[in-house]
């Protein structure tokens, strides 16, 4: 294994705890739009709210409201 210095070493824990903390951070939001998403398509189940009803509670775009709505009738 080659040597590394001091800085170097402390380059590499730098840049793996960034790693880490991004890693963290997208894990977080994909959990966030799978809530998201799910909320969608249980208020799409229940049949009383418009899309636009639906993206305003939950966040995400028309489109995709629509594109769960699609798939909930096949």
């Amino acid at each position: 294994m080659p040597y590394i210095n001091t800085a170097e070493r402390l380059g590499l824990e730098k840049g793996r705890q960034e790693g880490r903390q991004e890693g963290r951070q997208e894990g977080r939001q994909e959990g966030q739009l799978e809530a998201r998403q799910e909320t969608a398509r249980n208020l799409i189940k229940l049949g009383v709210l418009s899309d636009e009803q639906i993206v305003e509670a939950t966040g995400l775009t028309v489109a995709e409201v629509q594109a769960m709505r699609v798939d909930e009738r096949h």
